[in-house]
């Protein structure tokens, strides 16, 4: 690298919820970090999620009444949904690190989550899912970004970064590379480096990169990209010039539920409450409660490649209990209708065939509905990693053969969806975000000999 060129003991590229957990966790353990982040602040995908992050045996959930989850049934409500195709290995991991690392959060942090009631997401056997009374992601990343500065991290914005810096291991072996530094583009054109010793990608999946998608996920070419764009791929790239190993790329969350023209997110708890998609003819084409991941490529399937979510005034007044339905709302999404008749004349279909689909469910008039698209939200496919979020080398899976100091999480490595759509269980994004940030510091600060405070993953602090 450039002489002079400073160093810090951990880099981590991204500042979503992954790095931003991870650097929490690292200067509980005493170890100094900076997080380059690409954006003015800290947005990314978990910004644009709904901030509802799954969790068994929190003191949130018991403090909810449920008493009866814990890590062994949370493992396997998601390997249920990717039909036992998720890494075994980061299912038991992540379904054992989530708990500790939110009670430790909200006890140590200030991050005061809550469960969320009244319903189940597609796939969970219990209510799990832990949010800030804010109910955005937003919210849950200026949390996060908050309560690391707290802690001593330093994130240093509209840091692009474009390239590693690497040498052979100590042993001479060409075969590892030892990550020393990356290079950093800054809003004025300038390259800058940072060395370190242990570099953490927490930075993005390949959502955003058209040309991946059509090559690992054909079936969502066509959809809308809703992520974050700096889901670019960059993480895979830089992956496969080390030669690390990938997994799962056919893994994503995609989602049935995409406002058009308005490209705002709808809540799925319309449809897992009751309500019904139909397509341009008033016709219901799927099983909307077996997820909305899943429901992206049905609606993209229909004509026209849209639907309409289909609702009444009690899904109605659910919908307004959800930040990103008001906003959808706000901005003209919601069609109202006084009966089928109207609401037939909205659509543009027979009045006939959409009673007679309408007439099975539950849904009373007045009725309302919202034109949708299926949308590609990020990847859950990525680099490969072991269970304590190391990169493994290509080819190498059952050796061992790690990356001496590089890990990855979150967006950047593979998830425990499985390498499938339909493997997604609500959730999963932020579980591998959150998760596998606090295992990845913990690892590092075991790497670099600290004694870190955090608890083992598994185990109440």
């Amino acid at each position: 690298m450039p002489a002079g060129t400073p160093e810090v003991p951990v880099a981590i590229v991204g500042a979503g919820a992954c790095g931003l957990t991870a650097a929490i966790f690292l200067r509980e353990a005493g170890i100094d970090c900076v997080l380059l982040e690409r954006d003015g602040a800290p947005q990314g995908s978990t910004a644009l999620s709904s901030g509802f992050i799954p969790a068994a045996g929190t003191r949130a959930q018991r403090a909810a009444g449920v008493t009866d989850d814990d890590a062994s049934r949370f493992a396997a409500d998601i390997q249920a949904k990717a039909h036992g195709t998720a890494a075994p290995h980061l299912v038991r991991a992540y379904s054992e690190a989530i708990a500790p690392a939110l009670d430790a959060l909200a006890e140590r942090h200030g991050l005061m989550f809550e469960v969320l009631g009244g319903f189940l997401y597609p796939g969970h056997s219990r209510r799990r899912m832990h949010t800030l009374a804010e109910r955005t992601g937003a919210a849950l990343v200026a949390a996060l970004h908050a309560a690391a500065e707290r802690a001593g991290a330093m994130v240093l914005t509209e840091a692009l970064v474009r390239e590693l810096w690497c040498r052979p291991g100590d042993a001479g072996d060409d075969a590892v590379d030892n990550v020393i530094g990356l290079g950093f583009r800054r809003p004025d054109g300038r390259t800058e480096h940072l060395a370190c010793r242990a570099l953490l990608l927490a930075c993005n999946g390949f959502g955003g990169n058209a040309a991946m998608v059509r090559q690992w996920l054909p079936a969502m070419r066509n959809a809308v990209f809703g992520g974050h764009a700096g889901n670019d791929g960059s993480a895979i790239a830089w992956g496969q010039a080390l030669g690390a190993g990938l997994a799962d790329l056919g893994g994503c969350q995609g989602h049935g539920s995409w406002a058009v023209p308005q490209g705002a997110l709808v809540t799925w708890a319309l449809m897992t409450e009751g309500g019904v998609q139909v397509n341009a003819r008033g016709e219901r084409f799927h099983d909307e409660t077996a997820g909305y991941s899943e429901a992206s490529v049905q609606v993209l399937a229909q004509p026209g490649g849209v639907a309409w979510n289909v609702f009444d005034d009690r899904l109605l007044a659910l919908g307004r209990t959800f930040p990103d339905f008001v906003a959808a709302e706000a901005a003209g999404a919601v069609r109202h209708a006084a009966d089928i008749a109207a609401l037939a004349a909205v659509i543009g279909c027979e009045v006939n065939t959409l009673g007679a689909t309408l007439a099975g469910t539950r849904l009373t008039a007045p009725l309302h509905a919202i034109k949708v698209t299926g949308a590609l939200f990020h990847t859950q496919g990525g680099l490969d990693i072991d269970a304590a979020c190391r990169v493994r080398r290509a080819n190498d899976a059952n050796d061992g053969a790690l990356f001496p100091n590089l890990w990855a999480a979150g967006g950047a490595a593979r998830g425990v969806s499985g390498g499938e759509l339909a493997g997604y269980l609500s959730g999963n994004g932020l579980l591998s975000a959150v998760a596998g940030g606090c295992i990845a510091a913990r690892s590092i600060a075991a790497t670099l000999g600290a004694q870190p405070t955090m608890s083992d993953p598994g185990e109440a602090p």
